[in-house]
């Protein structure tokens, strides 16, 4: 997986209308295929791409270790290298003009933050839109009735199969199911069916879900309409379980003292901020002399050994906090009239930081 792309506009605001196009899709992708949530926003001049006018980005995180992951981004060159490398077009007036220019892309990281995200320590959990294989079907035999219980199982494979549901039958003779069980956990297959003669006889099946462990009994009767919906309440829980990790794990600080206390628990932090360079980098060199203290004085099994610099993750877009429920209010006013938690000087931004891949 890499997808890239590079364009030329006529003008400024035609090329950020696609920045912003581009950047909506990478959110989908996470959002919608993955059951990742990302916050959308605009990267500080220091960690924006070399020589752009802008970067935009969607920032996702992985609660298991405290640190975020820049999940995609989409630039605006603005006429940078129009102007380095003469790239211009003929207007409609017969005027040479310098194009402006976007970048954008993302890559397999997104599967990495997939799996850091969802997995747990059987293997691989998978949302259903991005498994090559959304159901297994699995036939418990018993001796004397193999066949009547290998034809059902592939029956019910066959009418999965034609509803359009991605589905594998294992009719292996050399696994046993609670090895099978195990294999398909392992690569996180979001739903296994089983079936066997006392399943036959009361014309149900057996199901799991991977995401939650929770097993029940099903009727044959509609069940590939039964198991679309699951597919789809299972996306939409995935979903929900980490965004609502995503709300719990980003704190609102206005000072130093507390921007380094949640850092160190493995949090997003969101600050007031004098959007000055010197300031981000002077944030990130006490960051790191604070945090290695810290984990000089901590036992080897805590887990905030997982330590380092903090730096800015992006300037969320106006709507963002407010979609995953995050108050920016301190005090009963607005935390971005509050000084730079870091400086004291007037803030311009509410930026979000914390600890990166």
């Amino acid at each position: 997986l890499w997808q890239e792309g590079h364009t030329a506009h006529a003008t400024l605001p035609e090329a950020e209308v696609e920045v912003l196009d581009i950047l909506r899709l990478y959110q989908r992708s996470y959002e919608e295929i993955l059951a990742v949530p990302v916050i959308r926003g605009k990267k500080s001049e220091k960690e924006k791409f070399a020589g752009g006018l802008y970067t935009t980005t969607v920032e996702a995180f992985v609660p298991a270790v405290g640190r975020a992951v820049q999940g995609a981004t989409s630039h605006c060159l603005g006429q940078n290298f129009a102007n380095m490398f003469n790239i211009s077009f003929e207007s409609e007036t017969g005027t040479r003009e310098k194009v402006w220019q976007n970048s954008w892309g993302m890559t397999t990281r997104t599967i990495g933050v997939m799996i850091m995200v969802h997995g747990d320590n059987k293997g691989l959990v998978l949302p259903p839109r991005a498994a090559p294989i959304e159901v297994v079907v699995i036939p418990i035999v018993v001796k004397g009735k193999e066949d009547i219980v290998r034809a059902e199982a592939a029956k019910v494979a066959d009418e999965l199969k034609a509803a359009g549901i991605r589905v594998k039958l294992d009719s292996r003779v050399d696994k046993n199911p609670g090895w099978k069980f195990n294999y398909y956990e392992l690569k996180g297959v979001p739903l296994r069916i089983e079936i066997g003669p006392k399943d036959i006889e009361n014309n149900a099946v057996f199901v799991s879900r991977r995401d939650t462990g929770e097993k029940d009994s099903m009727s044959r009767d509609g069940l590939a309409g039964a198991m679309q919906a699951l597919c789809s309440t299972i996306q939409g829980d995935m979903l929900k379980k980490v965004s609502t990790q995503l709300r719990d794990r980003i704190k609102l600080v206005v000072t130093w003292a507390d921007f380094m206390t949640e850092l160190n628990a493995g949090n997003m932090l969101l600050t007031p901020w004098c959007d000055v360079t010197d300031c981000e980098e002077d944030v990130k060199k006490r960051s790191a002399v604070e945090s290695k203290a810290q984990e000089s004085e901590a036992p080897a099994d805590d887990a905030r050994a997982l330590s380092g610099a903090a730096k800015t993750l992006c300037k969320p877009f106006d709507g963002e906090m407010a979609r995953f429920g995050i108050e920016q209010m301190h005090g009963g006013k607005s935390a971005l009239e509050m000084p730079c938690f870091a400086c004291g000087k007037t803030s311009k931004e509410m930026t979000l930081w914390g600890r990166s891949y």
